[in-house]
């Protein structure tokens, strides 16, 4: 008997999902936690989703913010580094602390919480989020191939659709894997700038100064907006939905004590990871005031002319190989872990499941045509163009990831027992607050200086 052929209704149902249906279905639980062992023991069992996080807050956007910053007004904008990754660490711990009190990620829950409508805007919202956070990751890709090889942008924007082998290769290896190449990249990220940075001798009392917050920071238009534009790259809102998702690859205890000791672990990750991300942070823009700034060069904002400059300003051939490096690695991190977070996206909101590579070439696809585009109309400044504005859409949609994150934590009925203190709720209130506020200016300025 020759089988029938599946209907139009079993295909569709090949990539639906049920309600129960955690996101990243094949690493749910995949990492096991040890019950009782030692703190160590149990801490590494839970380190890794705060390092894949923390790739996106030293992603190849952040590159051109941090190096305007630091050429055209020295130290004086560590200060807003600090404070961005202040908020990002308080965001990421609420993210891990709902996601293992509800067992649920951002995304399942906006849509179970709120209507269709609302749920599909949220949706669309957080699908542009993460095509300009995979916008910046092309630009950056493909400059560090032209930096390092020779290759054109255009060629360098085309071959970055090929990084989707190296995905599933990762997953198929298993979550862990996946974990230690991201760690790999974020080592060979910082070990280049701890580099460049010797060579640079850069001076510690405009460091010390630097992270002392200036008035000049809100009174002055054009460092006001670097400040936003460093908000913006730092805290991104596709990590919301992304650490919500992968903090549940691991197997601890689903009860009180459990979820209790798995909050506390996954908060202290993502705690040093970030911390970890900071220091790259602050590494590239002290990186720019003390080799552009304090060289009296001036403005650099274009990551071509800034890899151009180390050479000479530095007095050190490999300077400006560390920098490409380094920016070739963040844009490899930042291309697994914004795959993940388009799948969480679409999986929770829509509870549609699409194979990897076909998730993948979506997102990619839709980052590469405006990058091509704007290569052929502009060549490379306007590489560098959409590499900026890429982070003023990530900070205008920041809100619509924040204040859904700060309601579902405040949620007594959701968070019961795991509601997070009282101090980290009115943080993260505030936050919101500023991010709401500071949005209309961030607009303002940008068509102004654009």
């Amino acid at each position: 008997m020759t089988p029938s052929k599946p209907t139009k209704a079993a295909k569709a149902n090949r990539f639906a999902m049920s309600d129960h249906t955690p996101s990243l279905v094949e690493s749910f639980r995949s990492v096991h936690v040890p019950i009782n062992a030692t703190f160590l023991r149990r801490f590494f069992a839970f380190l890794g989703p705060g390092f894949l996080v923390s790739v996106g807050y030293m992603d190849p956007g952040n590159w051109a913010t941090s190096l305007a910053g630091g050429s055209e007004f020295g130290y004086t904008l560590l200060a807003a580094v600090l404070v961005s990754s202040i908020m990002a660490i308080l965001l990421q711990a609420l993210c891990a602390r709902f996601a293992i009190a509800t067992s649920q990620d951002l995304a399942q829950a906006c849509r179970n919480e709120y209507s269709k409508p609302v749920s599909f805007v949220l949706w669309i919202l957080a699908e542009l989020a993460i095509i300009a956070t995979d916008l910046a990751e092309v630009i950056g890709t493909a400059i560090g191939l032209q930096l390092l090889f020779g290759i054109s942008l255009i060629w360098g924007v085309a071959i970055t659709a090929f990084d989707v082998f190296l995905i599933l290769w990762l997953q198929t290896r298993g979550f862990r894997y996946l974990e230690a190449f991201i760690v790999a990249m974020i080592l060979i990220i910082a070990g280049c700038f701890v580099g460049q940075l010797i060579l640079s001798q850069p001076s510690m009392a405009g460091i010390i100064s630097g992270f002392m917050p200036s008035p000049e920071i809100v009174t002055d238009q054009r460092m006001l907006y670097l400040a936003l534009g460093i908000l913006g790259a730092t805290v991104m809102p596709h990590n919301l939905y992304l650490h919500t998702g992968i903090v549940q690859t691991r197997a601890y205890d689903r009860d009180e004590k459990g979820k209790k000791d798995a909050i506390k672990m996954a908060t202290l990750d993502s705690t040093v990871a970030l911390g970890l991300a900071l220091l790259v942070n602050t590494s590239i823009l002290i990186l720019a005031a003390a080799a552009f700034y304090d060289s009296g060069y001036g403005i650099v904002e274009d990551l071509t002319d800034a890899h151009a400059l180390l050479a000479p300003l530095l007095g050190a051939e490999i300077a400006p190989v560390l920098f490409a490096i380094a920016l070739l690695a963040s844009g490899l991190a930042s291309a697994v872990t914004a795959t993940m977070a388009g799948q969480i996206v679409m999986e929770g909101f829509l509870r549609i499941r699409l194979p990897l590579y076909a998730r993948r070439l979506i997102t990619r696809g839709m980052a590469i045509i405006p990058a091509v585009a704007m290569i052929f109309m502009f060549g490379e400044k306007g590489a560098t163009q959409l590499l900026v504005l890429s982070q003023v859409v990530l900070s205008l949609q920041l809100p619509f990831a924040i204040v859904p994150l700060i309601m579902f934590s405040m949620d007594k009925k959701k968070m019961g027992a795991f509601r997070a203190p009282s101090w980290m709720l009115i943080m993260g209130v505030a936050i919101a607050i500023l991010v709401i506020a500071l949005n209309p200016k961030l607009l303002f300025d940008f068509a102004a200086i654009t």
